[in-house]
């Protein structure tokens, strides 16, 4: 099995067999994402979103559409607005 070691600076070279293996080449970028058994997994970056399809699969409960995820935004925004203006400043106006 392929094996790097970390530098002082935090930084690792993939071996040459693991980036031939993903496909990496210069100046590709990688993600590096937890998984349930405490590890990482390294997984190529794409340019292409279409690669991202089934990546949060199982993630969520429900479905939720456009207009759903809107008034999510909304009710945030919307929150976050009456946070940071406090108490004081709403009697004031």
């Amino acid at each position: 099995m392929p094996t790097a070691t970390l530098t002082s600076k935090g930084q690792i070279t993939v071996p040459q067999a693991v980036r031939e293996q993903l496909g990496l080449h210069s100046g590709d970028k990688v993600d590096f994402v937890a998984d349930e058994s405490g590890g990482f997994k390294m997984i190529q970056l794409r340019k292409d979103v279409t690669v991202l399809r089934g990546r949060f699969a199982g993630r969520a409960v429900r479905r939720i559409s456009v207009q759903d995820m809107d008034g999510a935004i909304e009710a945030e925004a919307a929150e976050r607005l009456v946070r940071s203006t406090g108490p004081a400043r709403r009697r004031a106006k």
